[in-house]
């Protein structure tokens, strides 16, 4: 089995390239480590390649903040800079002047 090297990192804001949702990635699994309900409640047509990086986001969209688990193939840059609101953000991460997102040190392990 080939090393998968992740493309975006923890701290890192993403955005869906489908749906209408971004957040900033928390938690990377080098393939697919959900359970099989949840790959086949995706449509078989857009239901990604499970050896692929999966990234655990804390997401938002227009109406709510929630956890996302989405595969690498349907994440992009979020080269917006507008604010997040989801409040688990600022419990797990500092902002830095820069906008990047640094886990907090009782959360680095």
């Amino acid at each position: 089995m080939k090393e998968r090297v992740a493309k975006f990192s923890i701290g890192e804001v993403v955005r869906h390239k489908v749906f209408p949702f971004r957040g900033v990635i928390f938690d990377v699994d080098p393939e697919f480590a959900n359970t099989e309900e949840w790959w086949n409640s995706i449509p078989a047509e857009v239901r990604p390649s499970r050896d692929q990086p999966f990234y655990h986001l804390l997401a938002e969209n227009d109406e709510s903040e929630y956890v996302a688990y989405v595969s690498e193939q349907n994440l992009m840059n979020d080269e917006s800079g507008a604010p997040l609101r989801n409040p688990q953000i600022y419990q797990i991460f500092d902002q830095a002047p820069s906008g990047q997102f640094k886990p907090k040190m009782s959360f680095a392990h």
